[in-house]
């Protein structure tokens, strides 16, 4: 895999679920996983990634620093597997919703090792600021 990108909006239905864009759902023939991730998105992780992920949690968890074993909990507790339908849909649990403002419009967006889901309104808050670092040729 060269890695998740692209951007692409659905919208939740009326029993929570979500249909994954087509070109993604090779990836996750076996399944994957939710979790809270940075910034009030949530992320859908392959299972391999997911427990690439897992590994870096418990090791920061390890570390004897009391934030990062609060932080491996929430993200543990808060997490879960997913199944896909034929259609491509899965059902994100209530609280993964809550999390993540997801109401309605959703983005799926790419982030290279994992997918992102987005509510619309933080995507622009959070992530749309960085088109003028682009577009300003700022980069490094």
């Amino acid at each position: 895999m060269s890695g998740f990108v692209g951007q692409f909006q659905h919208t939740l239905d009326a029993k929570g679920r979500l249909i994954l864009p087509a070109r993604f759902r090779p990836e996750f023939e076996r399944g994957g996983h939710l979790s809270p991730h940075s910034e009030g998105c949530v992320a859908l992780w392959t299972p391999a990634e997911f427990t690439r992920e897992s590994e870096v949690r418990l090791s920061q968890s390890r570390s004897g620093d009391p934030e990062q074993r609060r932080l491996a909990r929430f993200w543990a507790a808060n997490s879960s597997d997913v199944e896909f339908d034929r259609q491509g849909r899965f059902a994100l649990p209530g609280a993964i919703r809550e999390f993540g403002g997801l109401v309605g419009d959703v983005l799926v967006v790419g982030a290279l090792d994992h997918l992102e889901l987005w509510s619309p309104e933080a995507y622009r808050e959070k992530v749309a600021p960085a088109e003028s670092t682009f577009r300003d040729g700022v980069l490094s």
